[in-house]
């Protein structure tokens, strides 16, 4: 997601938004320490440590959740604690959610095609650019999004 973000060129307009992003120490340390996280760091991401009550509900999840990471068991531990939505692609950790497989929870999740959404709805870069991000975020050959609906928006934006 961030990566998207990266090559949309809308990373600093990330942390424009109303929101507060945050990731898990662990997941900081194993896929964003460096010259990326130094620059999010600056930007306003937090990282944060779990809770031992956190860190033994992760260890369940994982448990019972083996296709899912360690990072996205620590991820779901604390959104599940905290109540606080998720940010999350495709993948296990999705899955895990949406699919039902914990139930009880409260945890709302989104995806990219949200926050681009909510770029647009606050207003933080204009119609034209979210389009020329969209098109340069798509063109990378490992982007996930959905083409039916990067096509909606695009259309919806209009041209570059």
């Amino acid at each position: 997601m961030l990566a998207d973000l990266e090559r949309g060129s809308l990373l600093e307009d990330l942390f424009r938004l109303p929101h507060v992003f945050a990731v898990t120490d662990l997941l900081f340390a194993r896929e964003l320490s460096g010259t990326l996280g130094d620059r999010l760091l600056d930007l306003g991401l937090r990282v944060e440590e779990l809770s031992p009550a956190e860190l033994r509900r992760a260890t369940v999840i994982r448990r019972q959740h083996a296709h899912l990471s360690v990072c996205d068991a620590f991820v779901f531990a604390v959104a599940e604690a905290r109540r606080c939505p998720l940010l999350a692609e495709d993948g296990g950790l999705r899955r895990l959610i949406i699919g039902g497989e914990v139930v009880n929870h409260e945890i709302a999740v989104h995806d990219t095609l949200w926050l681009l959404d909510q770029l647009e709805a606050e207003a933080v870069v204009t119609p034209a650019r979210l389009s020329s991000a969209l098109l340069a975020i798509v063109a990378h050959p490992r982007c996930r999004l959905s083409e039916l609906e990067v096509r909606r928006r695009i259309s919806r934006l209009g041209p570059v």
